[in-house]
C-alpha cells in the first residue's frame, strides 16, 4: 500500500462553531480511533485537526494509502475509515482515520484493475466493470495497491464473482455472490450471431 504523511494537532475546542472556524482556516476536523474503548465498550477517539492541503492527495484519489499521521509530535499509522463531504460543494468537512499496526488484520476496499482482452469482447461484446473496488481482510502490509483480475477467457454473456477470486495472503470480505464484471452482448454481436444461426 502507498504511504502519505500527515501532521495534525490535538483539538482543544469542539462543537459545530469550533469546527466552522478550524475549517474556514483551511484545517479538517478529524477523529483518530484505536485499540482503547470506552466504559460502553465503543473505540475511544482522539480528535485532532489536520490541514486540507495535507490530506487532499489522500482523500482525492481510487488509492488506498496508509497515513502516517504526526499528531502533536507522538507518530501513528492509520487508515483512512470514513470521510463526511459538504452536500453541496463537496468540500471534506470531516475525516475518521483507524489506528494500524503491523500485525493486526484490516478490512478495506481495494480498487480492481482488469487485465487481458477477454473472448467475449472478441466476439463483439462489452466488458462491463459492476464494482470499483473490492474488500479484503489483512495486514496491512501484505494489501496491495490493486487487485489485479485477469479476464482473457471470459466468454460472451459470463461473469466473473467474487467467490470464484483468490489472492495470496488476502481474506475476501465482499460477499461471494457479488459480480465483478461480465462481458455484455450489444447489438452487433445479437446480429452477428443471427447471422451465424441462419447461414447453417
Amino acid at each position: 500500500m502507498k504511504e502519505i504523511s500527515v501532521s495534525g494537532q490535538k483539538r482543544t475546542e469542539t462543537g459545530k462553531k469550533a469546527s466552522k472556524m478550524l475549517r474556514k482556516e483551511g484545517l479538517v476536523p478529524c477523529n483518530l480511533y484505536g485499540e482503547k474503548r470506552d466504559e460502553k465498550g465503543l473505540p475511544e477517539a482522539m480528535a485532532f485537526v489536520a490541514p486540507m492541503a495535507e490530506l487532499r492527495k489522500a482523500v482525492y484519489t481510487p488509492h488506498v494509502y496508509v497515513v502516517n499521521l504526526t499528531i502533536d509530535g507522538q507518530e501513528h499509522k492509520a487508515i483512512i475509515k470514513e470521510l463526511q463531504f459538504h452536500p453541496t460543494s463537496d468540500a471534506l468537512i470531516h475525516a475518521d482515520f483507524y489506528e494500524i499496526n503491523e500485525t493486526k488484520a484490516i478490512t478495506v476496499g481495494i480498487p480492481v484493475n482488469l487485465t487481458g482482452h477477454a473472448q467475449g469482447v472478441r466476439d463483439g461484446g462489452r466488458l462491463n466493470l459492476s464494482i470499483r473496488k473490492i474488500n479484503v481482510t489483512a495486514p496491512y502490509k501484505n494489501i496491495p495497491e490493486k487487485l489485479d483480475i485477469d479476464v482473457t477467457s471470459l466468454e460472451l454473456g459470463k461473469s466473473i464473482k467474487v467467490g470464484s477470486l483468490q489472492f495470496e495472503g488476502l481474506e475476501i470480505a465482499t460477499p461471494k455472490e457479488v459480480i465483478v464484471c461480465s462481458v455484455k452482448a450489444t447489438r452487433a454481436s445479437r446480429s452477428a450471431a443471427a447471422t451465424e444461426e441462419s447461414a447453417q
